[in-house]
């Protein structure tokens, strides 16, 4: 089965994100912050990261560059309210190496369709 990590500080967004992907039989880990997601990648290994951007704690960003130095094969999306164009950390998460980008608010269809692709990918 595929796993899934959703890292967002926002409850709502974590949790309706989270009970969607285990409508579709993926197993679903959840974090609110960038410390619990790192925390949680040494002792699981999900096939992906959805990782959010502006967060409380430790920014998505630098999040990422952590998750990175553990693990440079783990598969990361980056999500945010802002637009690629809109904001310079796209490059610069692009660069750290996740593989795509999301922004909000999360259309369901896009979600969907990026993060199932992605697992579809890991799991070959």
């Amino acid at each position: 089965m595929a796993k899934l990590l959703i890292v967002d500080d926002e409850f709502d967004v974590r949790e309706f994100a989270a009970n969607f992907f285990r409508k579709r039989k993926i197993d679903v880990s959840t974090a609110s912050g960038g410390q619990e997601a790192i925390d949680h990648i040494k002792n699981n290994k999900p096939d992906l990261i959805l990782l959010d951007i502006n967060m409380k704690d430790i920014n998505g960003i630098e999040t990422l560059r952590r998750l990175k130095l553990m693990n440079e094969e783990i598969n990361v999306i980056m999500v945010t309210g802002k637009k690629p164009e809109e904001e310079d950390a796209y490059q610069e998460c692009k660069q750290l190496g996740a593989i795509d980008y999301i922004h909000k608010p999360l259309e369901l269809d896009e979600l969907e369709r990026i993060v199932l692709n992605q697992l579809f990918k890991t799991k070959k």
